[in-house]
């Protein structure tokens, strides 16, 4: 086996360098999928609608959407959300008017039918 010139050495660092970015864009990507799934949920929203949700969070929190999105995951393991995102998170499903939210306006919040998950009782908290 021949050892490399310094050139392809750089060249199998910068690959190197590449494929773990990659891995990680895969696992942030996945996360942010996760969490759009439930701001769906939560709000009875489209994907683009939970896509819009997340990032009107990360934009008003300051906080980088896959952490955003990472928080949201884990608050449906833990129930713990921290306040800064919840009240962002509370605020941007009430401008898309999510049903449950008894003080959202807007048509959309009309044209679902209420059920027995609200998204306000998701969002609020201590």
């Amino acid at each position: 086996m021949t050892m490399p010139t310094d050139g392809e050495a750089d060249r199998i660092l910068q690959l190197e360098e590449e494929v773990q970015q990659l891995k990680e864009a895969v696992v942030s990507h996945a996360v942010v999928d996760q969490a759009i799934g439930v701001v769906v949920v939560l709000g009875r929203l489209s994907p683009d609608q939970g896509w819009t949700v997340l990032r009107e969070v990360s934009q008003h929190t300051n906080v980088k959407l896959r952490d955003v999105a990472g928080t949201i995951v884990a608050s449906g393991r833990t129930g713990v959300l921290p306040q800064g995102i919840r009240a962002e998170l509370r605020k941007a499903l009430d401008r898309l008017g999510a049903p449950g939210c008894p003080d959202a306006a807007g048509p959309a919040a009309a044209a679902r039918p209420a059920g027995p998950f609200r998204a306000r009782d998701a969002v609020t908290g201590p």
